[in-house]
């Protein structure tokens, strides 16, 4: 879902606010001047199509003094102000334009993932929400995606089964501490007793499998482990990122002079 623009209600433009007080008063001279100007520009290109050229209809002579008697009511108003008045005119309105978060950044919230309404989706679906629930619950809304991405990423490899029900049970029912996804086999319920967060995993799944977001957090990463543990195999295996309790990995590709 992409954040909300701002919204124009109006011929005033998007982004801004109406003057008010002192602010309207500043603007309202400033249009005068410029309305003016054009006037007077218009009337001065006006008498230089006169084929006789006196002082008269000079374009210069006929701008200049009224120009500068306009800019000097405007220097008067000006310097009748207090040095905080005139930095408050100066001020940009907080929030007005100031950048808007993109739309990665907004989806790896947990205020954006929770606002979303929950989800329910197909086996698939399942098996990757179950993944992020045992693997992934209390790691932050960027992490859970992070973790998600691998799992996708190993669907597109050659090396492992090409479904998520497939990766996330691969070896499952070989032993304990015998498969991929360690929960699989780790000898505890597989319960989900935390409703919100089943929830919040179940709208991760959803929004990564439907291609709601770009797979660029972990560059390519087929493997991870959190930081409480130091597998033998990271030893050899490149890091590509590291995003809050996991560390992420690629294995190392192999040459024709390795073989």
């Amino acid at each position: 879902m992409l954040p909300l623009a701002y919204v124009n209600t109006g011929s005033r433009p998007v982004g801004t606010r109406p003057a008010t007080g002192l602010e309207g008063e500043m603007a309202q001279l400033r249009l005068i001047v410029l309305a003016c100007v054009w006037a007077i520009v218009g009337s001065a290109g006006m008498a230089l199509a006169d084929v006789t050229l006196s002082r008269s209809n000079n374009a210069l002579a006929v701008v200049g003094p009224q120009i500068s008697q306009l800019l000097g009511r405007e220097r008067v108003v000006l310097g009748s102000l207090g040095s905080e008045r005139l930095n408050r005119l100066q001020e940009r309105p907080r929030g007005v334009f100031s950048r808007r978060p993109r739309q990665s950044e907004l989806v790896f919230t947990r205020k954006y993932i929770d606002s979303l309404p929950p989800v329910k989706g197909d086996k698939e679906w399942r098996c990757l929400a179950e993944a992020l629930y045992f693997e992934a619950r209390g790691e932050s809304v960027k992490g859970q995606f992070a973790v998600a991405e691998v799992i996708l990423n190993r669907v597109d490899s050659a090396a492992f089964p090409d479904t998520v029900c497939g990766v996330v049970k691969q070896g499952t029912g070989r032993g304990l501490w015998r498969c991929q996804f360690t929960y699989n086999c780790d000898g505890r319920s597989e319960r989900i007793r935390d409703r919100a967060a089943w929830e919040r995993v179940g709208k991760v799944a959803d929004i990564i499998l439907r291609g709601g977001v770009a797979r660029n957090l972990t560059n390519g990463a087929t493997y991870y482990h959190t930081t409480a543990v130091r597998p033998r195999w990271a030893q050899s295996f490149e890091l590509t990122a590291v995003i809050g309790v996991h560390l992420f990995y690629r294995e190392p590709v192999r040459s024709a002079s390795n073989d």
